[in-house]
């Protein structure tokens, strides 16, 4: 390609930044954005991977109100897929670090305003809505969060949505329900079960009964990013808009690996609070997105379990 051809094409290219870019979404958003032909900048707080034309790593902090400034000033985005937040299992529900991350990302979209960008899409979280109705519809089920992490993440959505008010950026806010996959957290419910039975040890559940909305981590990356080139603004569910029971999911793993004899269910009592139904209205997210889910939930165990096997060996 002529150098003068090349350096066209760059200006044509969208530029975004991703934040949260090494997490267990943002890695599978990166590989998407880069086939659909955008310029990429990724940000992480780790050491930096590596770069390519379409890829550039950014080391930042982001916390840090003058990292954020001087990033934002370096990558110049015209777009912005923000992941970044504090998800550590089981503390996130109730750390402080949750009011540290709404400041932390309520500088970053300001920050991102002031620098003239026009696209915003942020990840929220099941954990707005009012648990007790179990069906949550974005425009019917109260925002009512019984945790700190989800009160931080519809305090954040709510100072955006007034942001967006007073000027001509374009948002939207992915509420994201039960996901899975490769790279999740071992302590979570899918590589806890299949990371046990692998090694030949009773996998300790609850009694499973629990209905709940799973989608697979590629296909919610593939939500966002579908998101992100709509222009759809407001709130939607990024989930499969199907219920399972938590048993299903786990005697599907075990009927994969031949695992159902080390299977302990009801051995762990069900957390305090947590509902026996959770399940998304998925309209707005495929008739106004555009978007449904290409796996099946067999389809995504299988890769699950096939991740696994090669990171135990």
């Amino acid at each position: 390609m002529p150098q003068d051809e090349g350096r066209v094409l760059r200006l044509m290219m969208k530029r975004v930044l991703v934040s949260g870019a090494t997490g267990f979404i943002g890695r599978h958003c990166l590989e998407l954005l880069l086939k659909r032909g955008y310029e990429v900048h990724a940000v992480t707080a780790r050491s930096i991977t590596g770069e390519s034309s379409d890829l550039q790593w950014h080391r930042a902090d982001l916390t840090d109100p003058l990292q954020v400034k001087k990033l934002l000033q370096k990558a110049a985005p015209e777009e912005l897929l923000h992941l970044a937040w504090y998800v550590a299992p089981g503390s996130c529900w109730g750390s402080m670090e949750n009011i540290r991350w709404v400041e932390a990302s309520l500088q970053l979209v300001r920050e991102f305003i002031d620098g003239g960008g026009r696209r915003l899409v942020v990840s929220g979280s099941c954990a707005e809505y009012d648990w007790r109705y179990g069906y949550c519809s974005e425009h019917l089920t109260p925002t009512r969060p019984g945790s700190l992490y989800g009160a931080g993440k519809h305090a954040l959505q709510v100072l955006v949505d007034a942001l967006v008010k007073e000027g001509s950026l374009s948002a939207a806010w992915g509420r994201i329900f039960y996901l899975y996959g490769p790279h999740e957290h071992p302590q979570r419910l899918v590589p806890s079960v299949i990371t046990s039975l692998l090694r030949g040890e009773p996998a300790r559940c609850s009694h499973g009964n629990q209905l709940r909305d799973f989608l697979y981590v590629k296909d919610v990356a593939a939500a966002l990013v579908a998101l992100l080139e709509s222009d759809f603004q407001g709130p939607v569910n990024i989930a499969s808009g199907q219920a399972v029971t938590l048993k299903t999911i786990i005697n599907t793993i075990a009927d994969r690996l031949d695992g159902a004899g080390l299977l302990r269910l009801g051995a762990r009592p069900v957390p305090e609070g947590e509902p026996a139904v959770l399940l998304a209205d998925t309209r707005l997210l495929r008739e106004k997105v555009g978007w449904e889910p290409a796996y099946t939930l067999e389809q995504g165990l299988e890769e699950t379990i096939g991740w696994w096997k090669e990171q135990l060996g």
